[in-house]
């Protein structure tokens, strides 16, 4: 395989018009992946699209697609291939959740202080 999963993810993703797509490292805060993708689409119907055309692209590639969720209502559909972890949301949802900002934060970025640490967190919500 010569492209890498996030690469074919993110090609897939452009190819259907996927807005604000990021990408995260995220090995250094979970065992369960390496890189979480997050990307917008405009309607439900363009949310299913990006999620379905980024599962086909990775099968196509010759990866495993470890499973689909939330495609029955399309607000926010995840598509698991391991390793590579895709969020495709409705802007409404993507701003209300803010994956990026809460995989932002990193062990070492909560202080010593309890009151501090509270403060970080309200931050967070």
């Amino acid at each position: 395989m010569s492209q890498s999963l996030k690469e074919i993810v993110i090609s897939a993703l452009e190819e259907v018009k996927a807005e604000n797509i990021t990408s995260l490292d995220v090995r250094e805060l979970t065992g369960v992946m390496d890189t979480m993708v997050v990307a917008s689409g405009n309607s439900n119907r363009q949310v299913k699209s990006l999620a379905n055309n980024v599962a086909v692209e990775g099968k196509n590639a010759g990866f495993e697609l470890l499973g689909v969720e939330g495609d029955d209502t399309a607000e926010w559909i995840l598509v698991d291939f391991g390793d590579v972890i895709v969020h495709v949301m409705l802007p409404a949802t993507r701003a209300f959740y803010d994956l990026e900002k809460l995989w932002s934060v990193r062990p070492g970025d909560f202080p010593e202080n309890g009151d501090d640490e509270q403060n970080l967190l309200g931050d967070l919500t």
